[in-house]
């Protein structure tokens, strides 16, 4: 006879007699054991006695660790005890370009695997979470992403997107450590696997999902009590949803408590800033200015024009050239004095725009020549203009939360365009305003005076966020779209003005 679940025969029949008479059905059967044991972890958390011991017989036949199966172990823990599987598990739900073709034993191996990542990651339970608790989290979330082909963090709008391996302290939970077997295979270890799915069409909610889920787990616990103990406070990993939490807490929080949030918020704008100020180097800066002569230096020489121009004096017979004069390369750019004035919407819903609006600002104020401006506003403006060039502090002085009203922005934003044809406007925003069409009769004023006005609806790492129609609708009609999206869009509109 032979099992349906497992496919293993259970008389006397061995050897390839018994393989023949397996089911053609049974590793599809594995592959529905193993999902409906997921699905009745996901919406009851009682175990299922029979779908527990069916789904350990597969994994134990299928040669998979047991502890796939333990709800309290972390990808990261299982990886250190089994190193090879961290390559199995990069892109290991990206579609297969030939699936018609795919081995049945194969995708019950991936069934086992996928199976744990996503009850890690979306069971996330009740009550209090712990410190290391959401670390561990953090870093199962992580292995999702790489799962699917992204960077750690670039799904929930965390550092990892747009850039290399970009860690700081991800992972960093219970099973994790630099050495042993599982060092060099945490999250923050590899990227996902060099297949970039198209998440639009994968995965075209799951970005925020992870966010949300990221940011209960985060008002769950207990955060002033967490911040007050150092040894638990240095287990937190900085994210977008704790940053939030943090900026809305900060004036309740005193002593060590405040020492360590400030630590927190530190690290994740150092380390937003390391993938943003990379994305701004990558673009271009300003056309070459030829009226300036090159610098004669060695680094500028230019060699095939040199030897170009110093033909006509090859001597045949020596077989030598004759070098007369040498010609170098101009790597002087031309470029204008420019004002950046920045206008951001610090309610609560706009708190990852926030971040890296005020990282990205700070970054500009550092290119010559830019003269950069930044408004923050709910139903009161703030001219954080002084601090642009510390995006912590700034940070520090904003108060999340409250009602929109754009207006009191903008009487402080236009007397600061003295000349429009040299400034850029951008002004970041749901746009779901208390006055709509005053507002907007300023924003049409300031792109008629020949100012650059640029409208942004969410600047995002993972590229999401909502708009007022109203508001889109007679942009587009103005000539100005509302850029929504990767943050990388803004950073080249703002690119090409500046330079």
């Amino acid at each position: 006879m032979t099992d349906h679940v497992t496919g293993r025969t259970t008389d006397h029949i061995t050897g390839p007699a018994a393989e023949e008479t397996a089911l053609p059905g049974a590793d599809e059967n594995r592959r529905q054991v193993l999902y409906w044991r997921l699905l009745a972890r996901l919406f009851d958390h009682e175990e299922q006695a029979t779908l527990e011991s069916a789904s350990l017989a597969v994994v134990e036949d299928i040669g998979l660790p047991p502890a796939l199966l333990d709800p309290q172990a972390s990808i990261d823990a299982i990886v250190q005890r089994h190193p090879e599987l961290a390559a199995e598990l990069d892109a290991l739900m990206v579609p297969e370009p030939d699936e018609e073709g795919r081995d049945r034993a194969t995708e019950v191996r991936r069934a086992a695997l996928a199976s744990k990542v996503l009850l890690n990651v979306f069971a996330t339970g009740t009550g209090t979470v712990t410190a290391g608790q959401l670390a561990r989290w953090q870093s199962d979330a992580g292995w999702l992403e790489r799962a699917l082909g992204c960077k750690p963090g670039e799904l929930r709008g965390g550092r990892g997107a747009g850039h290399g391996a970009v860690s700081g302290g991800r992972g960093a939970g219970p099973g994790t450590g630099s050495g042993g077997a599982g060092g060099g295979v945490s999250p923050t270890g590899t990227g996902g696997g060099g297949r970039t799915p198209d998440l639009g069409r994968l995965v075209p909610e799951i970005g925020p999902e992870l966010g949300a889920l990221e940011a209960d787990l985060v008002k769950r616990m207990h955060l002033r009590e967490v911040l007050a103990d150092p040894a638990l406070a240095a287990q937190l990993t900085p994210s977008m949803s704790l940053i939030e939490q943090l900026l809305r807490d900060k004036n309740n929080l005193s002593g060590v408590a405040l020492a360590n949030a400030k630590a927190l918020i530190r690290r994740f704008v150092d380390e937003v800033a390391d993938v943003l100020r990379t994305q701004v180097e990558k673009a271009s800066v300003g056309t070459l200015d030829r009226s300036i002569p090159p610098k004669r230096v060695f680094r500028n020489l230019d060699l095939d024009r040199t030897i170009w121009k110093n033909l006509t004096n090859w001597d045949p017979e020596e077989e030598r050239l004759y070098v007369d004069r040498l010609y170098y390369r101009h790597t002087v750019r031309r470029t204008t004095p420019q004002r950046l004035i920045v206008v951001v919407d610090q309610s609560g819903s706009m708190v990852d725009s926030m971040v890296n609006c005020t990282i990205l600002a700070s970054i500009f104020a550092g290119l010559p020549k830019v003269d950069v401006h930044l408004i923050a506003y709910d139903t009161q403006a703030l001219d954080l203009t002084p601090w642009v060039s510390d995006p912590f502090e700034t940070l520090l002085r904003t108060n999340l939360g409250g009602g929109t009203d754009g207006t009191v922005a903008m009487a402080l934003a236009q007397p600061k365009i003295t000349e429009p044809r040299n400034t850029v406007v951008v002004w970041i925003s749901d746009f779901y305003e208390w006055r709509s069409e005053p507002l907007f009769e300023s924003m049409a004023a300031v792109h008629r005076s020949g100012a650059k006005f640029i409208p942004v609806g969410s600047v995002t790492s993972s590229g999401r966020g909502s708009v007022n129609p109203w508001f889109r609708e007679r942009f587009k009609d103005l000539g100005t779209p509302v850029i929504s999206g990767h943050i990388r869009k803004l950073v080249h509109e703002l690119k090409t003005f500046l330079t």
